[in-house]
């Protein structure tokens, strides 16, 4: 992999003062503020980690490990997380979660032997990449991963109506997404296949099922408006965020 370029001056002036300029907290005091998430991180895990809970899964950008903490108590053991963010690490340490390091991710995957893990993860990670160097990323993650092995991603979906809202929320974000161009980047660089899903609500009460219900509603207007306009809806995903998994 390249090395990186010197920071930009906005990355220098974000990235060194992203922590205290963030509108809301970058985590809870304890383990009881990861809650809200618990079902939304629940069913990820379900869906797109590997079965074999000995599986060897890396989480880049970690934060400060939520996604880790549910890994665990769904029984995996063998996940670990890497944050640039010190503040993040911090925090991970203060909840107690296990397996977060602070470092750079690109140091993180050049340190990783090849063929070494089963899974990485990247939540809301490469939209801050410029184009260059998510190709060096993904160069790295595929040398990484095993045979079979998947690469989960979660992104600003630009085929969304409001994913502008995502794609210009943060002003370190240098991309957006659709299903076309992940398979362009994934299928050239070497991985052997793709699929793609919304992140929707995830229904676990009546509020969240009444969400699911009208969501689901929504859609098909959605769908709707875009075969009319198309003739076509296959690539249809229209949540402000979606996931892709790329398998080696």
């Amino acid at each position: 992999m390249h090395e990186r370029h010197p920071l930009s001056k906005y990355r220098q002036r974000i990235y060194g003062d992203y922590v205290r300029a963030a509108t809301t907290p970058i985590a809870p005091p304890t383990r009881a503020g990861l809650e809200p998430r618990r079902h939304h991180l629940r069913k990820l895990i379900a869906d797109y980690f590997p079965s074999d809970r000995k599986a060897a899964i890396v989480d880049l950008g970690c934060g400060h490990g939520a996604l880790l903490h549910f890994a665990a108590a769904a029984g995996y053991v063998n996940v670990t997380g890497v944050d640039a963010s010190p503040a993040q690490v911090a925090a991970a340490e203060t909840l107690g979660i296990k397996g977060v390091q602070q470092g750079d991710l690109f140091a993180a995957l050049r340190a990783m032997a090849d063929a070494s893990h089963d899974a990485v993860i990247a939540f809301d990670v490469i939209e801050h990449l410029t184009k260059d160097e998510l190709i060096d990323l993904t160069d790295e993650v595929l040398r990484v991963l095993k045979p079979g092995g998947r690469w989960i991603v979660h992104v600003p979906n630009a085929l969304s109506p409001f994913g502008g809202a995502i794609r210009y929320g943060d002003l370190t974000h240098e991309l957006a997404f659709t299903p076309e161009s992940l398979s362009q980047l994934f299928l050239s660089s070497g991985f052997a296949s793709a699929i793609f899903h919304e992140d929707q609500p995830v229904a676990h009460g009546l509020k969240s099922l009444v969400r699911l219900a009208l969501w689901k509603a929504i859609r098909q207007l959605l769908r709707f408006y875009l075969t009319v306009e198309t003739g076509s809806a296959q690539t249809a995903v229209f949540t402000q965020n979606l996931f892709a998994v790329a398998i080696k």
